[in-house]
């Protein structure tokens, strides 16, 4: 099937070569950030982990987000997702692919990543981490793969398929729950130390993940023949409503137990985000735009009239994604270490070179997502023809 990928429109080739272009300046600025390592980024001793990290950690939620087309369909027989669950688990793969580089970028030494496989302790949330992210990315490559081979074939897919689809919505699980333990577990940073964490963070997948994958629905139903078809689209929807309720809901109830009981070491990192610490204020306006949005996401979301409005809709899923990241990225990685356990306030903003790397990792993504989508669209358009 990868012939596919070499025939395509002018429009098609100009956009993987914007794509390959990004990549290249980012590479260049890498090689600066690897000869002369993680100084040039805008973290210091107090905050450790960056723009790098924040967005490892939305990433890994638009993945795990995918496992809410694996369940309806796979599980209980939900046709109306037919069309788009293979989106879903491309979708996984390319958030996977960004997730792991985003590591890699954050290590300074990518060598360090053998660390992990000749000195393994299982004792360690990396350790784990990086067995639920790889084994995640593997199982979304095979069953992917193999189930869209099978659709083109006009046969059923190998029978030794169906158990790794049932293993992957553990995996899916599994990867933003171990990413939530990666901060959970550190008992200095009282801003991540609850154990709601690992919901919360599941809730904001399972809406950001949809959200992306109706605005790339539309993107399909606008760029190619394929009709991912409304009626999965308005499903997507109702999730992406539910999971927002209580992601906000998780975040409310946290607010009221560091408040309630006046927990100093938690309250000061909410204080900071929303109101400011000490003078320090930078997140403020990024906080609340936040909330805002998520809020007006619920509100448009929850309403029959508004969820349906064709027109509406993408705009929500973008303030519904804008919202979302600004909590999970910026507002948790910084939140957690800002102010440090000695309450002093390092504020943290990436630097011009750090945020080129960074979309240079996203263009590796859309590229990998690109051509992925392009094989899943061709086939499905062959075998519908």
């Amino acid at each position: 099937m990868l012939e596919i990928a070499i025939k395509g429109s002018k429009k098609y080739w100009i956009w993987l070569g914007l794509l390959l272009a990004v990549m290249t300046v980012a590479f260049i600025v890498y090689i600066d950030q690897f000869m002369n390592g993680l100084m040039i980024t805008g973290m210091s001793r107090d905050v450790s982990w960056g723009f790098y990290i924040a967005n490892f950690t939305y990433l890994v939620g638009v993945a795990a987000g995918g496992v809410m087309v694996v369940i309806p369909y796979y599980l209980h027989d939900y046709e109306k997702f037919h069309r788009i669950t293979i989106l879903g688990e491309f979708l996984a793969v390319a958030s996977l692919i960004m997730c792991l580089l985003f590591i890699v970028v954050d290590l300074g030494q990518p060598v360090r990543m053998l660390n992990v496989l000749l000195y393994p302790t299982p004792h360690s949330m990396l350790f784990w981490d990086m067995c639920v992210l790889n084994g995640y990315l593997f199982l979304n490559i095979v069953i992917g793969w193999k189930v869209l081979e099978a659709e083109r074939n006009q046969v059923k897919p190998p029978a030794w398929t169906t158990p790794l689809i049932y293993l992957s919505i553990p995996f899916a699980i599994g990867i933003h729950t171990v990413t939530a333990y990666l901060y959970c577990g550190l008992p200095g940073r009282g801003f991540w130390l609850t154990a709601i964490l690992a919901p919360r963070f599941l809730a904001s997948a399972f809406a950001a993940g949809p959200s992306v994958l109706i605005l790339l629905c539309y993107l399909i139903r606008k760029i190619s023949k394929f009709d991912p078809g409304w009626e999965a689209i308005q499903t997507l929807s109702k999730i992406v409503c539910y999971a927002l309720i209580a992601n906000v809901f998780f975040f409310l109830c946290e607010v009221f137990v560091v408040f309630y009981s006046k927990i100093p070491g938690h309250m000061s990192h909410i204080q900071y985000l929303f109101f400011g610490l000490h003078g320090h204020n930078a997140l403020v306006p990024w906080m609340w735009t936040s909330i805002t949005l998520m809020f007006i996401g619920i509100a448009l979301t929850v309403v029959p009239a508004f969820r349906s409005n064709k027109t509406l809709l993408p705009y929500t899923c973008a303030m519904i994604i804008i919202g979302t990241w600004i909590d999970k990225s910026l507002g948790m990685i910084s939140g957690g270490f800002v102010p440090n356990p000695l309450h002093h306030v390092t504020e943290y903003a990436p630097t011009f070179k750090e945020v080129i790397i960074t979309l240079g990792v996203f263009a590796t993504g859309f590229l990998i997502l690109t051509i992925l989508f392009k094989l899943a669209t061709t086939v499905k358009e062959e075998v519908r023809g």
